[in-house]
Formats: structure tokens, sequence, C-alpha cells
């Protein structure tokens, strides 16, 4: 027993590592690239479904949350959202592409296609929801343009650190040398260790370049204290339970002789605006147990916690969409189930 929550301790440590690095340069990539979507939209008629799956596609909630902006400012229309949240999967995705990486790029392909056309088609069989009520400005990430890296005040962040610069530089140092050594990585390919080994390093040069504001409020503050720590309590606890019940229960048969019923549970989890009760499922996937089919549906309902900024401001809003979301995941999972995908 001991042995067993030892190994699923490594491997939640392992996908949350990866999880982490990956958030910190999409964080730093995304605060440099602030408004470059302002040009964008206005391009052509389908530049709006374009940029939301775009930003859906994102691995992370910033591009749902940038999305709900737009919406809220009356920027793009409803179907828009639509596109946004059935191309996103949350924090899920990073997971995904710890644990299953060429199915998640796969699922990440198949999602903002079928968000763009479910969000076009949207708009033309309901154009008056795309007139709800609209809110105010959300208090996520203000628009900003960061100078995140000035060489001569390098010597200055490194001479007298923060306790949160250092804890960030001891913690991707550890996972840098763990992966390295092959401590939490037995099972990964090559490749795989690569990439993290080569996000790690980049994300070490941001930790040890940015500005405090940078560091504190985007990485510390939203990553670190709001993001980590949930990822890793929910991938723990999917591990443990996935392992749990295949040594104790014959899991793959009921799965396979209930399949229907296990996609309808996907849909329904999926409406659950949170990062982490999605994790069964990839789980689920990464071991064989569930095909392909239920985890896609499952990525088209859920949006992680993308749209709890919407449920805080506009319930019908947030409703409309779900509804939505769940009636294409419900149609396409139902299809793929059947065609043995």
């Amino acid at each position: 027993m001991i042995e067993m929550l030892f190994e699923v301790f490594k491997h939640a440590i392992m996908i949350t590592g990866f999880v982490f690095v990956m958030m910190l340069v999409i964080e730093y990539v995304n605060v440099q690239t602030r408004g470059v979507w302002q040009n964008f939209i206005n391009s052509s008629p389908w530049s709006q479904y374009i940029l939301a799956a775009a930003l859906g596609a994102v691995p992370g909630c910033l591009g749902s949350f940038t999305v709900v902006t737009m919406f809220s400012h009356g920027i793009i229309s409803l179907g828009a959202v639509v596109t946004a949240m059935i191309a996103t999967s949350g924090d899920e995705t990073f997971v995904m592409l710890a644990m299953i990486p060429s199915n998640a790029l796969l699922i990440i392909a198949l999602t903002f296609i079928i968000g763009i056309f479910a969000g076009i088609y949207t708009d033309k069989l309901f154009p008056k929801l795309s007139h709800i009520n609209k809110f105010g400005e959300l208090p996520i990430h203000k628009e900003e343009k960061c100078q995140c890296f000035s060489p001569g005040k390098l010597f200055q962040y490194l001479k007298k650190p923060t306790v949160q610069r250092v804890l960030l530089i001891i913690f991707i140092s550890l996972l840098l040398v763990a992966i390295s050594l092959g401590y939490i990585a037995e099972d990964m390919k090559g490749w795989m260790i690569t990439t993290i080994i080569i996000v790690s390093i980049i994300s070490l040069f941001i930790v040890i370049t940015v500005p405090e504001h940078f560091l504190k409020e985007h990485l510390w503050n939203h990553i670190v204290k709001i993001h980590i720590p949930r990822i890793f309590l929910w991938t723990f606890g999917a591990l443990l339970l996935i392992h749990l019940l295949m040594q104790y229960i014959d899991v793959n048969s009921w799965v396979q002789n209930n399949l229907y019923m296990v996609l309808l549970v996907a849909l329904l989890i999926g409406l659950i605006p949170e990062s982490g009760p999605h994790l069964v499922f990839v789980t689920l996937f990464a071991s064989g147990t569930i095909p392909f089919s239920i985890l896609l549906a499952n990525s088209i309902v859920q949006d992680g916690h993308g749209m709890i900024p919407m449920l805080a401001e506009s319930k019908r809003g947030f409703i409309i969409v779900k509804l939505i979301n769940l009636a294409v995941g419900a149609v396409i999972g139902f299809i793929a189930l059947s065609a043995g995908f």
C-alpha cells in the first residue's frame, strides 16, 4: 500500500511539475501578447470564431477568461463564447499533454474545429442570444504590457531575491534534476522528457529575469497559490482512485458493458465549472479503460473553470452556453461511440 501511494505521489508530482512550467511559460507569453487579438478580430466575419477557438485551445483558463471579458464588452457574440468553451479543456489540457500527448493534440484539434462550427450555427439559429445582457469589466488580468526582460536589472533581482523568486528557482531546479536523473519520469518517452527539460529551463529563465510585479501577481498569486495545489490534489486523487478501483474491481469489464452509461456520466460531469473532476476520464483513457469518444465528449462539454466569471455575473449566459455545449458533446460523443471510436 505504501509503495503504491509513493508511486502515485511521484506520478502526480511529475504531472503537476509539467503543468506548472507549462502554465508559467504560457502566462509569460500571454502578458507579452496582450492586445494582438484586438487587431485581428475585425479582419473577417470568421475572425471572432477563429480567435475564440484559438484562445480556448490555449491550455489553462486565461484564454477562456479573455473570451468572457470580450463578450461582456460586446466585442464578440455568444456563439463565439460557445466556440471557446468547446475548444477549451482548462487545466486538464496540461494534464492530457503530460499523460497522453498525441491524443491531447488530437482533442485540441477536434474541439477547435467543432467549436468554430458550433459557434457559427449558434449565432445563426439563435441570433437573439447574442444580445443578452452584458456585464461589467472582470477583475482578471487587466490589459498590460510588461517589460519582462531587463538585462540591466538582472543583477538587482539576483542580489536581493524575494522569497517567492527563491522558492520558484528551487522548485524548478529540483524538478529539472529529478527528471534528468529519472527519479519521477521512468515511464516517459525520451522526447517527452526532453520537452519537459526544455520548458523547465525556459521557465527557470523567466523566473530569474521577470520583475517583481510579474513574479508575484502572475506567477505566485495566480499559478502557485490558485492552480497548482488544486491540480496536484485532483491529480493525486484521480490516480489513487483509479489504482484502487483497478485493484479491487474489474473496471474494464464494467465499463465495456456500460459504455453509454459512462458517456452520460462524462457529459454530466462536464457541466461542473471546475478543473479537477474531469481528470478521472483522462486517467481512465490513459489506462485504456474508456474509448476516445467518451474523453472527447467530456472535453467538449467541460471548460475547466473558464465559465466561472460568467456564472458569477450572468447566470442566464452560463446556462445557455452549457446547454449548447452539452448538446454538441452528446451528439458528437454518441456518433463517435456508435462508430467504434
